[in-house]
């Protein structure tokens, strides 16, 4: 059994410990609800983008794009988002575990997000950026320029694939790594519906109004995996910080128990001590 003094410090070191995990949690769930809000008004704006971008393809069959051909060669670069900070959880390894479960040391990767830089260099992944890219610096400016540079290089024929592994924010308690492809991009088949409808007329035509429109939301789906990997990190560090303070509140009554009982065992002690001593007098 620990000293009562031990027993004191450690109580004293679990309090303390517990008010800063406490505070996390509180800054986590504050930043989870505004990361949240942005995440769904600008799922909005990316839907309606979508939305007409396929309705475009769905009323032109002919349509003829240089974002939708296949590209002559199979190398492929991926986009990885990570954290900036560690106590988010299983967040940052569970998203090494998918870029080692679909990738290969081959594949150029993109990193967003310095937690796994280091990780991955030692594992020998070839990363394109040499000095870590914090997500402070995402920005939509930031990512039209990352995109028109991928463009460039894809229509160059550098690479044939690019893809993006984000963290899917399924609900504040469920978060999960995924593949999202850019390049070439596949879009979802639609049936024209039959009957009176309003016509939309696209000037000069359709396949110019396509081009124009095909960066813009390449861009704004980088940037809502983005916005959805840093909702999933948020929500991800308060679960790990609410878990940590609900241990700290057992360990803490545990320590205070053992205490206790060692100050009731003392005092026995001591009244055993005193009735022997008069006794013997």
């Amino acid at each position: 059994m620990q000293s009562m003094q031990a027993l004191r410090t450690r109580i004293r070191s679990v309090n303390s410990t517990r008010k800063i995990t406490k505070a996390m949690e509180m800054i986590a769930n504050a930043k989870l609800f505004r990361q949240r809000a942005a995440m769904e008004a600008n799922r909005e704006y990316a839907m309606r983008l979508r939305e007409t971008v396929n309705e475009i393809v769905a009323n032109n069959p002919g349509i003829d794009s240089p974002y939708m051909q296949k590209g002559n060669t199979d190398k492929k670069v991926t986009i990885v988002f990570c954290s900036d900070m560690g106590l988010c959880g299983a967040y940052n390894m569970n998203i090494m575990r998918y870029v080692k479960d679909t990738l290969t040391k081959d594949d150029p990767i993109f990193l967003v997000g310095t937690s796994l830089y280091r990780t991955m260099t030692e594992n020998g992944y070839k990363l394109l950026n040499k000095e870590p890219v914090s997500t402070d610096a995402v920005t939509p400016q930031k990512i039209r320029e990352y995109i028109q540079a991928a463009m460039e290089m894809y229509f160059h024929h550098e690479f044939g694939t690019l893809q993006l592994i984000r963290t899917r924010f399924v609900n504040t308690m469920s978060f999960r790594p995924e593949t999202l492809q850019l390049l070439p991009c596949e879009l979802e088949k639609q049936e024209v519906k039959e009957g009176p409808q309003a016509e939309t007329l696209f000037e000069p035509n359709a396949e110019t109004i396509l081009n124009e429109i095909m960066p813009m939301m390449l861009a704004d789906m980088v940037y809502s995996a983005w916005m959805e990997s840093a909702t999933s990190e948020q929500g991800s560090r308060r679960m790990a910080m609410k878990t940590a303070t609900d241990n700290a509140d057992e360990l803490s009554s545990e320590l205070l128990l053992e205490y206790n009982k060692a100050r009731q065992a003392a005092i026995t002690q001591e009244i055993t001590e005193i009735v022997g001593g008069s006794e013997a007098v």
